[in-house]
């Protein structure tokens, strides 16, 4: 399993999403925003014991209407089943600590016409193998993405597409596939500025003979102040490499610069 995939897709769509509509109007205005938050999964995943995930990330991103720089630092911790072939019920381990760091970067408005309301961005991102492989944390390698997010507005209405490649590390005696992915979502725009949407991602499985991540979330944002917002969420799997059902908040603050990396 990795931990990182599973709420990049949510996560990336707000962000672009928020980035993209602010580029058109404050191109001058510099974004630097902090966010926290924990999100909880359980699923099978094939087998018969529950697999809980704890997931705490914390993150900073900086960005302008034309470029955005983001940093994840995680905390994981995996709950599952020993690993044990006497056909007796299996014991669960809890092993837990730093997850895998992803970095990424984003080109806003790679393509744009403000006429119609339409823009596509452009991702690169790494996914650094920093979590413990002995503990099955993770795979101990890199894995790098590239993506493409192009997003749809109306008055009150927001449709995102993404599709993009990852190219996943491979651990000594371990073959792990490339995979494809993408999601497609829409969100919704409150008179009071809440946020309401649903997102559908999917990815191919990375290791033969499983299957493909299916998954359906549903969040909720609201914005207290200029620069603080909560977002809650839920998600279910459709398939038996993703969870059952899983939920996460997040929390976030940022400051904004004006003039900070100006044209003029």
């Amino acid at each position: 399993m990795n931990k990182q995939t599973m709420t990049c897709g949510i996560a990336a769509a707000l962000a672009s999403l928020m980035c993209a509509t602010d580029g058109w109007a404050q191109d001058d205005e510099t974004r630097f925003v902090l966010s926290t938050g924990v999100e909880r999964d359980v699923g099978t995943y094939g087998g018969a014991d529950d697999i809980e995930e704890l997931y705490v990330p914390l993150t900073a991103s900086i960005s302008n209407g034309r470029i955005g720089f983001r940093m994840t630092v995680p905390y994981l911790r995996v709950t599952a089943p020993a690993d044990v072939s006497t056909g007796e019920p299996a014991a669960t381990v809890t092993e837990s600590g730093l997850g895998d760091v992803t970095l990424s970067a984003t080109l806003y408005n790679v393509i744009e016409s403000p006429r119609m309301g339409f823009v596509v961005d452009v991702l690169a991102g790494a996914k650094l193998g920093t979590a413990d492989a002995d503990k099955g944390l993770g795979t101990g390698e890199n894995d790098y993405t590239v993506r493409a997010d192009a997003f749809k507005f109306f008055d009150d209405f927001t449709l995102v597409a993404s599709g993009g490649y990852r190219w996943r590390g491979d651990p000594e005696g371990v073959d792990i596939d490339n995979v494809l992915l993408g999601s497609l979502g829409a969100a919704w725009f409150t008179e009071s500025g809440d946020m309401l949407g649903l997102s559908y991602d999917f990815r191919e499985a990375a290791y033969s003979g499983l299957d493909d991540i299916q998954e359906l979330t549903a969040f909720y944002s609201h914005r207290f102040t200029d620069s603080f917002d909560l977002e809650i969420y839920a998600l279910t799997g459709f398939s038996d490499s993703s969870p059952d059902w899983g939920a996460g908040l997040r929390v976030s603050t940022d400051f904004r610069m004006r003039g900070f990396w100006s044209r003029d």
